[in-house]
């Protein structure tokens, strides 16, 4: 099978309702030949909480140096997101055969009224995965109850129970005892069961588990919150037997403590059971601080204050309504969509009173009518009352409604938050197609089928841009696209009226102009669609917009700054103060052989120093923090008034945060922001931050990483990475994004991210390309030592496709390639 036929059958299981019991699960891993089998697993389980419980402990695990895996649900927009491991998700090609493995099974079984459910399926595909994988642990959070439940086919080495209250009583129990009771068969076999719970639940627990850890202010374990920090993180502290810790999570709530309180003593637990020792603290402390969860409580803009909560219960409502407290905002706006077989007058109720409210019906079938919650919310008291259609519409009403000072709040469901996110998160990747080959081979990674790219391919030889929306969403910009002359071809997923799923837009500028013309006039959420193709295709223009618009991302800024790469493609020079980077290595940690070559760059015409002072180069050692900046700090004090922009290139922040003491303009952070707090230094100085792709830091050279398509994946990788900087505070015309060539790459990945580079123009960010000297052109027959020359080709063909930033050792030379590349686009360097 093809990816999007893999889904599909995935996705046709779920009219097999929930089948409570494990059977069907274990006779399917048979058929599988029990990859559970001596897989180190720890269950979750609880009414709220047990997702982010699930994130932390795996951040803490990954934090521990362990190769973790993750199944969660539900998705926000791919299946593939339920499964993970080391944070990345299950590649399309894994789908693919676990679906071809098991469709004969199912075909047998459905056969005999027995086939599996799509929960049960994917459960299995996660523990088939993991032990592919050949991960240390995987960490499973439990769908429904616990004893019952599908993930409760393995014997875990540990597990929680976060709180209990009233739900799927149908399934559970009509009280909070026997739910308690139902939840606490998750309980390991001889380990303490790590539990939440309090009053009748607590002791309901107790007589399944046995003996429990408790986590409470009465408990064993003792969290305490320390309240909000900055508009996305909150203070916790965590008092255990003979061990603390007080760390930050990315989010605001007081119940976060209790989350975190439970993630750190079952990360100890579980490092204990493997035969080590418990998690350090500091370890627990920077794990919890990297467990972002997205549309849990999450802030994604500060004027007017914008936050997605996805929660869907009286409860979760309450502790929302908590959390938000914290805030001081003047009017309240509430974008509101739920499922029908909610509490919505209980939610409302405990929601604080909206001025203004929106009610909207997320892309689903169980979606309640708009109408009903706006009646529900008129009797709640909101001041105003709109009865909406789409989600994305619904928002955009909001945020427009709203002035700087209030505060927008996207609730009632995660599928309502998943489709409100995707206007910050949704990409739309203009594509380079010269032939009928590139459209082929562009439609083919939009999971297009066969037949529909036989019939557009020759279509695309123009523009070809490619985009993920809801289904309904995607049939609609489909029709309009054809209406207007243009062609349009949908992922083969989009069979599911639920997904979130590609969609190519071939047509000519014209075409797509007339295209964002009826988008706005049909409405539904596809205005936002409309304003997104005028950005990415530079629409609305006096002429049509060149292959490159080197001014289009500045413009979309909202301040004044001015940085070198505004007007065409930069050049950051490399200065190593270290003794072992892999090609100047001990040239230049002198400090005035530093500034002497950075004097010498400069002259050459760097636009950008960039000092690094830790070698990146795979198995070097690491540096501590105060020997680091020895190396860095005085050389950037003496180089700070050079005429050129001076960049940190350090995966510390603590070390970034000296260097803008120092006088630097920008930082380097070649780990991804592997240090949480990175993004805020940033911030905090308003100074530029360039996120690289990486799998490891330091670099691991023995890292096996698979990639479905590199390009793709980098991408889907890196999105969350720019929106963390974005919500840090930073705009996009600050965030550098850097694919990072060499990392976790093969030669001909690295190539092939280069040959693509201008697809990373989707994130309206700048764009950084790092490929000076790389073993890379150890594919194309050069040596170390003989890679000059073919890095200026690569410099060359970087600044036509439209790189921003070019990192190079030899300033001169690339310097000339990059004026050669503008001069033939007729875009002079000044």
């Amino acid at each position: 099978m093809k990816f999007h036929e893999a889904a599909n059958f995935l996705y046709d299981l779920r009219r097999f309702g929930p089948r409570p019991g494990i059977e069907s699960t274990a006779d399917l891993l048979s058929h599988l030949d029990d990859p559970h089998d001596g897989l180190a697993c720890v269950q979750i389980a609880g009414s709220n909480g047990k997702g982010s419980t699930a994130r932390m402990v795996e951040s803490i695990l990954r934090e521990a140096g362990l190769t973790v895996g993750l199944f969660t649900s539900p998705h926000l927009e791919d299946l593939r997101e339920r499964i993970r491991v080391d944070g990345r998700k299950i590649q399309t090609s894994a789908v693919a055969e676990f679906a071809d493995e098991i469709a004969p099974y199912v075909r047998e079984k459905g056969a005999d009224g027995v086939s599996p459910t799509f929960f049960e399926a994917t459960t299995a595909m996660a523990l088939w995965q993991f032990d592919r994988r050949d991960v240390d642990v995987a960490v499973l959070e439990v769908g429904i109850g616990g004893k019952l439940d599908a993930t409760s086919v393995v014997d875990p080495i540990a597990s929680a129970v976060t709180t209990v209250t009233l739900e799927h009583t149908d399934v559970l129990g009509d009280t909070i005892a026997e739910i308690a009771r139902d939840k606490a068969h998750v309980a390991p076999a001889d380990a303490p069961l790590v539990t939440g719970a309090e009053g009748e639940a607590l002791d309901a627990v107790r007589e399944i588990a046995g003996d429990v850890l408790t986590v409470g202010t009465e408990g064993d374990v003792v969290p305490s919150y320390g309240g909000r920090r900055n508009h996305t993180e909150s203070a916790v502290s965590v008092a255990g037997p003979g061990w603390s810790v007080d760390a930050r999570v990315p989010t605001v709530g007081a119940y976060q403590a209790d989350n975190a309180g439970i993630a750190a003593a079952l990360a100890r637990q579980v490092t204990e059971r493997l035969g080590g020792e418990p998690v350090a603290e500091e370890r627990i402390e920077r794990g919890l601080r990297q467990a972002h969860w997205p549309g849990r409580f999450e802030v994604l803009e500060r004027e007017p204050l914008t936050v997605l909560d996805g929660a869907h219960n009286p409860g979760a409502c309450e502790k929302l309504a908590g959390a938000l407290a914290e805030f001081d905002y003047d009017d309240l706006h509430v974008v509101f969509g739920a499922m029908h077989d909610k509490d919505h007058g209980e939610m409302a109720a405990a929601l604080p009173t909206p001025d203004r409210v929106v009610a909207c019906e997320p892309d689903l079938d169980r979606s309640e009518d708009a109408a009903v919650l706006a009646e529900v919310f008129e009797r709640a008291g909101a001041a105003e009352v709109v009865a909406g259609g789409s989600v994305e519409g619904a928002v955009a009403d909001a945020l427009d409604a709203a002035d700087e000072g209030d505060c927008v709040l996207v609730t009632g469901s995660l599928f309502t938050v998943a489709e409100a996110r995707t206007r910050w998160s949704r990409l739309q990747f203009p594509h380079r197609v010269r032939d009928i080959d590139d459209a082929r081979s562009t439609l083919d990674g939009a999971h297009v089928p066969d037949a529909e790219i036989e019939r557009t391919a020759a279509d695309g030889v123009h523009r070809v841009l490619t985009t993920r929306v809801r289904t309904r969403q995607a049939r609609r910009l489909e029709a309009a696209m054809l209406d207007v002359g243009g062609d349009c071809a949908l992922s083969g997923v989009s069979e599911q009226d639920d997904a979130v799923v590609d969609v190519a837009l071939l047509g000519t500028l014209a075409e797509f102009e007339a295209l964002v013309e009826q988008l706005d006039e049909r409405g539904e959420g596809l205005g936002t669609i409309a304003d997104e193709l005028r950005e990415t295709l530079a629409l609305d223009g006096d002429a049509a917009a060149p292959e490159r618009d080197t001014d289009a991302k500045a413009d979309s800024a909202t301040s004044s700054r001015e940085y070198p790469w505004a007007d065409g493609t930069a050049v950051m020079g490399i200065l190593n103060v270290t003794p072992d980077s892999f090609h100047d290595g001990g040239e230049y940690d002198a400090v005035e052989d530093a500034v002497a070559r950075a004097e010498k760059m400069v002259e050459e015409g760097a636009d950008i120093v960039d000092v690094g002072g830790e070698s990146t180069r795979p198995g070097a050692e690491p540096v501590p923090v105060e020997e680091e900046k020895e190396r860095v700090v005085p050389v950037v004090e003496r180089i700070a008034d050079l005429d050129a922009m001076v960049s940190v290139d350090t995966r510390r922040a603590e070390v970034g945060r000296a260097a803008l003491e120092a006088g630097a303009d920008i930082l380097n952070d070649v780990s991804g922001l592997e240090d949480p707090e990175m993004r805020f230094v940033a911030a905090e100085y308003d100074a530029p931050l360039v996120v690289m792709h990486s799998v490891n830091a330091p670099v691991d050279p023995d890292a096996d990483v698979e990639y479905d398509d590199v390009v793709t994946d980098v991408i889907d990788q890196l999105r969350e990475r720019v929106l963390l900087a974005e919500k840090a505070g930073l705009d996009r015309e600050q965030i550098v994004v850097d694919p990072g060539l060499g990392f976790a790459k093969s030669a001909t990945e690295a190539f092939e991210l280069l040959g693509r580079i201008d697809e990373f123009d989707a994130f309206g960010c700048p764009v950084l390309v790092g490929h000076s000297h790389k073993s890379m052109y150890a594919h194309t027959g050069q040596d170390a030592g003989e890679r000059g020359p073919p890095t200026v080709a690569g410099t060359a063909l970087a600044a036509d496709r439209g790189a921003d930033i070019v990192r190079v050792h030899d300033v001169a030379e690339n310097v000339a390639a990059v004026n050669v590349a503008a001069a033939s686009s007729a875009s002079c360097r000044d």
